[in-house]
């Protein structure tokens, strides 16, 4: 491994969201990770910084060539540069999304648990949120393709939200699924919009699957929503890209991004995402190793040390999601009493949805050692929960 992931860096007290906590807690919650980005990243972010001027931006054509560039080699999918549009953020295009294609009181279908966010972007809009749940059977998740389509085949429903790979559960689609999906959404004339953020980090040796790649049903009823945010640990600089295949969605997707105002990219994202995308690959395919290493000591803990928790298999994200019944039916007071107890803190399984509220969801994008300190905290709080039943 030519990159070294285990130096720990104290972000503490600086104005970060996932460290914002009392000084003795570990927080593995929020999806960030705790890992410098890629050098080549942080070398165009100084080298912007360092010209002393930051005025307003343009989304230049090395920008668009280097995500067209990145989803050819990394993905196999060719994307054409005018699909491509800019966002200041996936969630933020999301809703945006949500408003502009949809109108208020109709159904938008997800799959729950998935990314809590979504709850907001369609309840904070006065859209319905309908769910055709997931269904768990004790070892992995699975759709329930006959629920599904019945909610399609409501004509209320008119948008489907796709989480691809799925945030919590670490699970990529595969190409029949995905083509399934889509199929179903056209026949009951339901718009797709796939959210791909985690695309990049997948278990090495599997690759994910783009929804609008599986064939042209799926691409010409499909908004897919992407970004280096994840992978290269670059949310707080606030860019997104947004593939809309066909004309006439991507005019009306468009004319909703530059309403909301969330067009136009600040000083620091266009450098950044593009040595991301043209120099980043190498450091990506060892922090995909490094995250790797960490679910499998995590995995060989738990099933060492606390038998009776267990992890969803994960086949992408660089997050876990573990099955706590055997100890709680309700994951939100076990959390807050792991917190208050030990100090590490957690994602409650319910903010992913009701079909959650037995599971946690542990982010693992740190150094081992945080890791292992989180596990002994877990551990600690577990068993202390138990004894106090």
């Amino acid at each position: 491994m030519t990159y070294d992931f285990s130096k720990p860096v104290d972000r503490r007290h600086t104005n970060s969201m996932k460290w914002d906590v009392a000084d003795h807690e570990l927080p593995m919650w929020v999806a960030d990770m705790d890992f410098e980005t890629c050098p080549a990243v942080k070398e165009a972010i100084l080298k912007k910084a360092q010209l002393g001027v930051y005025g307003y931006t343009i989304i230049p054509d090395s920008y668009i060539e280097s995500v067209m560039n990145w989803w050819k080699t990394y993905h196999h999918f060719e994307l054409k540069k005018e699909w491509i549009l800019f966002s200041t953020g996936v969630v933020p295009a999301i809703s945006s999304i949500v408003r502009k294609m949809t109108t208020p009181a109709e159904n938008v279908l997800i799959q729950s648990p998935v990314y809590n966010i979504f709850y907001n972007s369609i309840y904070n809009n006065g859209r319905n949120i309908l769910s055709s749940d997931l269904v768990f059977d004790g070892k992995e998740y699975h759709i329930d393709f006959e629920d599904l389509e019945a909610k399609l085949a409501d004509p209320q429903t008119t948008l489907m939200i796709l989480c691809n790979p799925h945030n919590p559960i670490g699970k990529i689609w595969d190409k029949e699924t995905l083509r399934r999906i889509g199929h179903l959404c056209a026949k009951h004339h339901v718009l797709v919009l796939s959210d791909e953020i985690h695309c990049d980090l997948c278990k090495p040796g599997l690759e994910y699957v783009p929804f609008a790649s599986v064939d042209e049903v799926c691409q010409n009823n499909s908004i897919t929503c992407v970004a280096a945010s994840k992978a290269f640990n670059l949310a707080g600089l606030q860019s997104a890209s947004v593939i809309v295949p066909n004309p006439v969605l991507r005019h009306k997707v468009n004319r909703g991004l530059n309403t909301d105002e969330v067009a136009e990219p600040n000083v620091f994202c266009m450098e950044a995402n593009t040595a991301a995308f043209t120099k980043g690959r190498a450091w990506l395919e060892d922090l995909c190793v490094y995250i790797e290493e960490n679910k499998a000591y995590v995995r060989q803990f738990i099933a060492e040390n606390l038998p009776e928790l267990y992890v969803v298999p994960s086949e992408a994200t660089y997050l876990l999601w573990v099955n706590c019944q055997a100890v709680s039916e309700d994951t939100e007071e076990l959390c807050q009493f792991i917190r208050a107890k030990t100090g590490l803190y957690v994602s409650s399984g319910e903010e992913y949805g009701k079909n959650g509220k037995t599971f946690i969801r542990i982010n693992l994008a740190c150094p081992r050692s945080r890791v292992e300190d989180g596990m002994a905290r877990l551990k600690n709080g577990i068993e202390a929960y138990q004894k106090a039943d």
